[in-house]
C-alpha cells in the first residue's frame, strides 16, 4: 500500500491543498488517515484514486452535491450493491450536467453574437457606413432579444 503526502496527492489530482482539505471537510473524501507523530494527512492509493475522479467532476463543472451523489453511487458500484439501479442515477447524474452545460454553451453563443453583432455595429462607425451602421443595429436588436428571451427562461 502506497502512502502519499498531501502535496504529492495534490500534484497527481491536480487538487490544490486547500481544496484537498475542503473535500474533508465535507465529506467528499476521507476522513484521511494521520502520521501517529505529525498528524499531517496520509493518503492511500484509493484515496487518489476517489480524488482524481472528483477533480474530473470538478473540471466538468459538477457542484459538490452531485460530486457527492456521484461518489455514493461509486462507492455502492464497487461493493456491488444496488446493480442497474445505480448504474441508472449515475446516468442520470450525468445526463442532468450534460443539459446544464449545453444550456451553458447555448448561453455562449447567444452572447458570442451578440458581441460580434456588436463589434460590426462600431466597425460600420468606424468606417462611416450608415448602410451597414443601420443594419448591423437591427441585428444588435435581435441578438439582444435573444439574450433577453434567455434570461427569461432561466428565471
Amino acid at each position: 500500500m502506497t502512502v502519499l503526502t498531501i502535496q504529492e496527492v495534490s500534484r497527481r489530482s491536480g487538487l490544490s491543498e486547500p481544496t484537498l482539505r475542503y473535500y474533508e471537510e465535507v465529506g467528499l473524501v476521507g476522513p484521511v488517515d494521520r502520521d501517529a507523530r505529525s498528524r499531517h494527512r496520509r493518503y492511500r492509493d484509493e484515496d487518489l484514486d476517489l480524488l482524481q475522479a472528483l477533480a474530473c467532476l470538478r473540471a466538468l463543472g459538477m457542484g459538490i452535491e452531485d460530486m457527492r451523489t456521484y461518489q455514493a453511487n461509486r462507492a455502492r458500484a464497487t461493493q456491488r450493491r444496488g446493480g442497474r439501479a445505480v448504474a441508472a442515477e449515475q446516468r442520470d447524474l450525468l445526463l442532468r450536467h450534460t443539459m446544464r452545460i449545453e444550456a451553458e454553451i447555448t448561453a455562449l453563443h447567444t452572447r458570442l453574437d451578440y458581441l460580434r453583432e456588436k463589434s460590426a455595429l462600431w466597425d460600420a462607425r468606424a468606417h462611416g457606413d450608415a448602410a451597414a451602421e443601420a443594419a448591423a443595429q437591427q441585428r444588435v436588436h435581435a441578438a439582444l432579444s435573444r439574450m433577453d428571451t434567455e434570461t427569461e427562461i432561466k428565471r
